[in-house]
């Protein structure tokens, strides 16, 4: 196509990878470039509103930078339009020279244990989308009379967990939690919370700061067991080989919670290592009671260090078990999906059919094209790639060919398939909404949990 023609791009998902991406081909100059952002909620952001815990205001501040992208020439924002439900792929491909999904990883993995449907036992996904207001999840229920809980797994979204079960009412109130959450937490009766993660405090996935913070909450004791966070010979080398003073700091505060006593706070949170879950076992009533876990020891395996399980077993009494143990993306009707990985088939961004060469005009970026790791900030280098991707094939002439009208076309078939489009107008004037709310209260914004309610705030009066 003629290096002076708009090359027309659509991004699917309006979380971090949807916007880098956008910022990376809309602020190139080598040619003319518009994006439409496409969302299936009506609220932009995904992972860093739904996702990142509502004490950590701080890390929200980057959709500053993800509006100052909205306010680029060329940009749109389609709000509470799902892909599969008002536009197909093939359409898509009709009406754009490129489409590119960012859509993350939207479900949790299983432990593949028995116990792990009981009542009780829940994906720690769901409790953090619950907390933080998504539609989808502001109904769910937790059952916060359960004195005793147990997270498995030792990643940032485990710890967020525990740390929200393990914070007082009144520090939350001063967060963007929402308000549904709010109030059946003011009503918890969580004494303990365990952390439980298979290897040691060397191989955990939880950051420094993370894991500080744990001991410096208002009313709960962080601890540790000594015999858990001395390291073995494998973790000393993996330590000094690796020689990350970030690391090293890491293990220092787990050393110093092992070493720790109880100063009689109403709340213990306890790091657990070296322990694997391999049962859940219920009571009469099908409910939760405890949590069968076998010791592990580390052993060298294909380059890295795995946990194997020996033949020591322990009970944990808990009355609630949220998993935390990895994450995956859903399949998107008309896309290749790779069930195993959970992610789209693709080569450096480019979406790959079963014989694996590219699909013109198909791309992915963030979670759904690598799987789930790093942090926001990952997912600026990776939608990079894919940008880089988008660009060089369409210097070569190898991405789709629609209409020369197709901007206007799709607009009015989107407001044809979804009378309730939110735009990028609508969408500030939701968070004007939530913002003023939330300062009657001395809070960030109060939000809008459910679909019609943003729907609503979104129009003009």
């Amino acid at each position: 196509m003629p290096v002076s023609a708009p090359l027309r791009v659509a991004v699917i998902g309006a979380g971090p990878a949807g916007f880098f991406l956008a910022d990376k081909l809309l602020s190139q100059t080598d040619r003319p470039v518009t994006v439409d952002l496409f969302e299936r909620l009506p609220v932009p952001y995904g992972l860093v509103r739904f996702g990142v815990a509502p004490d950590h205001e701080k890390i929200k501040a980057v959709t500053r930078s993800f509006d100052k992208v909205a306010g680029r020439p060329g940009f749109r924002f389609f709000g509470n339009v799902e892909i599969g439900q008002h536009l197909t792929v093939d359409e898509l491909r009709r009406h754009y020279h490129a489409v590119a999904f960012t859509t993350g990883a939207q479900s949790d993995r299983r432990m593949g244990i028995p116990g792990e449907d009981l009542a009780g036992s829940h994906p720690a996904t769901e409790f953090v989308a619950w907390y933080n207001g998504h539609p989808d999840f502001r109904d769910r229920t937790f059952d916060l009379t359960a004195e005793r809980v147990a997270v498995v797994g030792v990643g940032n979204v485990a710890v967020d967990v525990a740390r929200i079960l393990s914070r007082t009412p009144d520090e939350l109130a001063r967060t963007d939690i929402a308000d549904h959450a709010l109030e059946a937490l003011r009503h918890s009766k969580v004494k303990e919370v365990y952390l439980l993660g298979r290897r040691g405090p060397v191989q955990a996935a939880f950051t420094t700061p993370e894991v500080k913070e744990l001991g410096e909450l208002a009313e709960a004791d962080a601890l540790a067991r000594p015999d858990e966070v001395a390291l073995d010979p494998l973790s000393e080398a993996q330590l000094a080989r690796e020689d990350d003073a970030s690391e090293k700091r890491k293990v220092e505060v787990l050393a110093d919670y092992a070493a720790r006593t109880s100063t009689g706070k109403p709340k213990r949170l306890v790091l657990r290592f070296l322990v694997s879950p391999v049962e859940l076992v219920g009571d009469a009533a099908g409910r939760v009671r405890s949590l069968r876990l076998v010791k592990n020891r580390l052993v060298e395996r294909d380059g890295g260090i795995a946990a194997v399980a020996t033949d020591q077993h322990e009970e944990l009494p808990v009355d609630l078990v949220f998993r935390s143990v990895g994450y995956r993306g859903v399949a998107i009707p008309g896309l290749p999906f790779d069930e195993k990985r959970g992610t789209v088939p693709n080569v450096a961004g480019r979406v790959t059919g079963p014989d694996g060469a590219p699909l013109p005009g198909l791309y992915a970026a963030g979670w759904i094209k690598r799987g789930p790791s790093g942090v926001i900030g990952t997912n600026k280098p990776d939608a990079g790639e894919t940008a880089d991707a988008i660009l060089a094939d369409a210097a070569g002439s190898s991405l789709l060919d629609p209409p020369a009208n197709s901007a206007e076309l799709v607009a009015m078939l989107v407001a044809t398939r979804q009378p309730d489009l939110v735009d990028w107008a609508a969408w500030q004037r939701i968070a004007a909404a939530e913002a003023a709310a939330g300062k009657a209260a001395g809070r960030p914004r109060a939000k809008l949990t459910r679909v019609a309610e943003m729907v609503t705030a979104g129009r003009t009066a």
